[in-house]
């Protein structure tokens, strides 16, 4: 019951810090901290995340109803850019759900962390503000459960380890 109550606070605040009905957040959306250059975590805001390297691609995913395109930071890139010098990433949503990229290999598969989709921000009530997404159309082995399982939305918190 603790943990539900803490899943709805957090919600609360982050609709209250403006990532209700299509706006955008203008706070911390995303904490990186462990294995990483510098001291302390790093915190990025969607401003931050603008600012860096873009991509964006169209692909089809079992939780939309047509293929979206998706606009964000390439997760190789963003790890490039926090110095970041761990085997293990683990990614942590606003849900709790929780993820591992063990050994991962992020320039070949290409996910990116996701601000956009079809040109709009993501509302935490639609997988926003932040969602690993993986160009599930480029290749074949990436509509496996193991890839569908790593796209994380609502992401929130990264540790390198």
């Amino acid at each position: 019951m603790r943990a539900l109550a803490a899943v709805v606070v957090l919600l609360c605040l982050a609709s209250a810090s403006g990532v209700a009905a299509g706006q955008r957040a203008d706070g911390v959306v995303l904490t990186i901290d462990g294995k990483i250059a510098g001291e302390g975590p790093r915190q990025f805001t969607l401003d931050d995340l603008e600012a860096m390297e873009r991509e964006s691609f169209t692909t089809w995913t079992p939780w939309h109803d047509a293929p979206v395109t998706f606009e964000g930071v390439p997760l190789a890139a963003l790890m490039k850019h926090v110095g970041a010098r761990g085997h293990l990433v683990s990614a942590k949503a606003l849900n709790n759900y929780y993820v591992e990229y063990r050994d991962f290999d992020f320039a070949r598969y290409k996910p990116i962390v996701a601000y956009k989709a079809d040109g709009a921000y993501m509302e935490i009530s639609d997988k926003g503000p932040l969602f690993v997404i993986f160009p599930f159309d480029s290749d074949p082995e990436l509509r496996s459960a193991t890839y569908l399982a790593l796209s994380i939305w609502q992401l929130r918190w990264m540790t390198v380890q």
